[in-house]
This record gives C-alpha cells, structure tokens and sequence, in this order.
C-alpha cells in the first residue's frame, strides 16, 4: 500500500479520464490519481461512435487541455431543424429551428468522433502524469479513515475516494449496494455513420417519426452520424438486414436532400432506458457518467450530463483539498450529490415526457405538439432559454464548465 494520498477512477472512458484531469489539475501532483479499466490497455480507441459536445463541455475540454487535440476534426453544428411526421409522408415541414450559436462565435454543440476524444484524453493523461492501470477494479473496502481498493492484478491501493466510472452497468455501484429506478422503453437506439454526395452545412437534423426520432448529425467532410430509434423489435430486424435492404430503410427515412447516401460502417443497436441511482453517493464512494443515470438519447444529453458531474465532483473535491479537509468524508461528497441530483432529475422528466409526447401515433398528441413547436418558433427569446439549456450553461454551472481553471 501507498502512504500518499490517492483517488482512483473506476472507468477509463469520457467521463472517468476527464474526472482524472480536472483532479490533476485542481489538486497537483502531491495527490495521487488513479484510472483503473481494462480498456486503457486496447490502443488506440476503435470506438465508432461520434458524441454531440455541448458549449458547456467544449469549455471543459479547453480548461483540462484537450479540445485543441481534436477542434480540427471536431464539425460546429451551425444549425437545427425539428420536424414531426410520418413515415410515409411526402414532405416533412419544418416546426422549428434554432441557429446553433449560445454566444457570437460559439456555436452550441460541436459533434467529435469518439474515438480521437478518448485517445486525446489518454494522451493527456499520460502527459500530466495521471496512474493508467489496464485493470478494473474488483474489490473495496471502506473503513473511517480510507477505502481500500484492490485491481484484478492484485494491487491494494490506500484512497481517500473512490469514483465509479464504470458505466451504466456499474458494479462499483452493485457492490456498493446501491439501488437504482427506472424503466425500459422497449426502443432502441441504432447509430450508424453514414456519407452523402451534398454538403450538410453544419446543418443538424432531427425528424420526429412514429417509431421515435431520428437524429441525423453533422460530422467533418460530407458525412453524418444517424442516431435512429425504433421499437426494440424492429431494431434488431433493421439490423440484421441485408446491405441493400438496409439502404431501402434508411433512404426512407433519410430522404434524398443531400443526395445519394451510403453505409460507413456497421450499424449497430443499442437497448434504451432511463434510471437514475437512488444515491448518488456512498461511504467513500462517488458515482459518475452512466453508473449515477442513464436518460433517452432523444435530447442528445446523456454524455453531457456525465460531464457536469465530473465538473461538478471535481471542483467539490478540489475545494475541499484547498480547506484541508478529508476528501472522502461524507459532508463533501454530500455536497456533490445535491448539486447534481435535482438537474438529472429534472432531465430524466424532460427527456421522458419527450419521448412520450413524440413516439406515438396519436393525432391528438401530435396536434398539440406541432402547436407547441410552432409557438416555440416564434418566440426567440424562449428559443434562447433552450439553446443556453441544451448548452448546458444555464442553473448553477460548474468553474469548468464555463471554461474556468480549477
């Protein structure tokens, strides 16, 4: 065991390495920080996925040095359309746009390529000087002064805090014996990247169907990442289609305004839900990212709100270290748990009230939210207030989520 003062990060993803660095930032090197997943071991990152960064995040990045490692290759979303339709329809009718900047020159999302993220942070890492272990964590035990944290390699190591990074299916949190609540929606999500012959123009679409929305967003050259819900069965049909049965499905709901459009890589489903821990918090336990909540994809939110818990956690933890308190103590982690819980609530209610009110067939419902967005439309100032929100720059925002050293 180490006499010096350590945290350790159970997760080696988004939220976990960019936890590491805000700490390291904060705190310097006489802490010592800890990023224990197997993960790490599997270089560089082969994660197809592309994630939509908030303004308030993109802050993060540039605070903890990493935004300027991928802002090449990382596409601004300029702008935003929503419409609501039918399959089948003939045309689908703009109810709302927002233009895509929260202050002049910075636009309110950028999307960036997973895997160029998690490299940049990793690089990052090793650069600050950050414990990489390509091992998870498999056992801990708390006791008053500390938590006792064993590795699968064998390793104890003596900290102040453990952080449970490790995702939705977090068993940091199961051994922890931490409940959680929430619900199925017997959707999934398939993501795909896709080309096309015209210039997107930073343009984000969403398309509100039947079956759920259809995210298409902007990346770097004439490309585009499709976040596209269907009801769980259908998803796995649509998936295990043929390469030109799968063309059919989506031209038909891709339409052709941006020409011919072809497949880049494997589409892929994954099983949506909400729920959220029942804590956020345990003895000497702090969770992060997906192990605290999972929420629908249908407000591109879930990686940003994993983001303002990192922000949060770290400047909580950073002024403790600066009062000379215990890092791990109840009162301080307590304070990080008020300070996210009622926003992640207040998501999950927004995003599931969405979800409910757009992904069905209803004439009635879909009467009154065309309404609702047209009335939107025409009020600049509320299309504002939802711009700054789905920036993540409005409540109590964290140092480093307005861009803030810690």
């Amino acid at each position: 065991m180490s006499a010096q003062p350590s945290i350790v990060i159970g997760g080696g993803a988004f939220a976990g390495l960019a936890l590491a660095l805000a700490l390291r930032q904060g705190l310097g090197p006489d802490i010592r920080v800890i990023v224990a997943d197997p993960a790490l071991g599997v270089r560089p990152s082969r994660d197809p996925r592309a994630t939509a960064i908030v303004a308030a995040c993109r802050r993060l990045f540039e605070a903890i040095g990493v935004w300027d490692e991928v802002a090449a290759g990382a596409q601004p979303i300029l702008d935003m359309v929503v419409t609501d339709s039918k399959l089948e329809d003939a045309t689908r009718p703009v109810f709302l746009s927002f233009e895509g900047n929260v202050e002049p020159g910075e636009p309110f999302a950028h999307m960036v390529e997973n895997k160029y993220l998690i490299d940049a942070l990793v690089q990052r890492a090793e650069v600050d000087g950050i414990d990489l272990r390509p091992s998870p964590v498999t056992t801990f035990a708390s006791r008053p002064t500390g938590v006792d944290v064993t590795l699968s390699d064998g390793s104890v190591i003596e900290a102040s805090l453990l952080v449970a990074a490790d995702g939705a299916r977090s068993r940091l949190r199961e051994r922890a014996g931490i409940a959680t609540h929430g619900w199925d929606y017997d959707q999934s999500g398939i993501v795909v990247t896709v080309g096309h012959e015209r210039d997107h123009h930073g343009r984000a679409e969403e398309h509100f169907l039947p079956s759920g929305p259809f995210a298409i967003l902007p990346l770097s050259g004439k490309r585009s990442s499709l976040v596209w819900t269907e009801k769980r069965a259908a998803a796995a049909r649509i998936v295990a289609l043929s390469e030109e049965e799968f063309h059919r499905e989506l031209e038909q709901r891709f339409g052709l305004h941006l020409g011919e459009v072809k497949v880049l890589d494997k589409p892929r489903a994954f099983p949506l839900g909400y729920f959220v821990a029942r804590s956020f918090i345990g003895e000497r336990l702090a969770l992060v990212g997906d192990a605290a909540h999972v929420i629908h994809p249908i407000a591109g939110q879930g990686l940003n709100m994993g983001l303002k818990d990192v922000a949060a956690l770290a400047e909580v933890v950073v002024d403790a270290a600066r009062l000379g308190m215990d890092l791990g103590q109840a009162d301080v982690l307590e304070r990080y748990q008020r300070w996210r819980r009622f926003d992640t609530m207040a998501m999950g209610v927004a995003t599931n009230s969405l979800n409910f009110l757009f992904s069905n067939n209803s004439k009635l419902l879909r009467t009154v939210r065309d309404i609702g967005l047209g009335l939107v439309d025409r009020a600049p100032p509320l299309k504002s207030l939802f711009i700054r929100q789905a920036a993540g720059l409005a409540g109590e925002v964290p140092r480093l989520l307005k861009g803030e050293a810690l």
